[in-house]
């Protein structure tokens, strides 16, 4: 059998959803796509789009997990391409005190989120 799959969502538990999905608006440009919230209201769904691709980040938020997550050595990581002057870009982002690691030698650099997940920023164009 050959299975041909297609990239849908990728998912992160954030701590505070207001605070996580304003900064993925602020830092990266992402808008609120659509939410699910349990009626109950253990949980909401949130999940933000770039605009033009079909992939989704999901900010899973838990009313029974208030204290920050153990991200322990997870080396995972997002990935965006930024369109622009990527040392404005990334002028910016040391602005927002969000830089958490660069590689000149690469020609790289990671912001942390909210919950200091890491997403690398590359230059869209290289």
């Amino acid at each position: 059998m050959q299975v041909k799959a297609k990239f849908d969502h990728f998912n992160i538990n954030v701590t505070d959803l207001n605070k996580s999905i304003e900064f993925y608006d602020k830092a990266l440009g992402l808008k609120e796509f659509r939410r699910k919230e349990a009626a109950d209201g253990s949980f909401i769904l949130v999940y933000l789009s770039d605009g033009e691709s079909p992939f989704l980040l999901e900010l899973t938020w838990l009313r029974d997990h208030p204290q920050p997550y153990e991200l322990g050595e997870n080396e995972s990581h997002l990935c965006f391409r930024v369109e622009g002057d990527y040392d404005d870009i990334r002028k910016y982002h040391k602005e927002m005190n969000c830089v958490c690691f660069e590689n000149h030698d690469m020609g790289l650099y990671f912001i942390n989120d909210p919950d200091d997940y890491w997403i690398e920023v590359l230059p869209k164009d290289r």
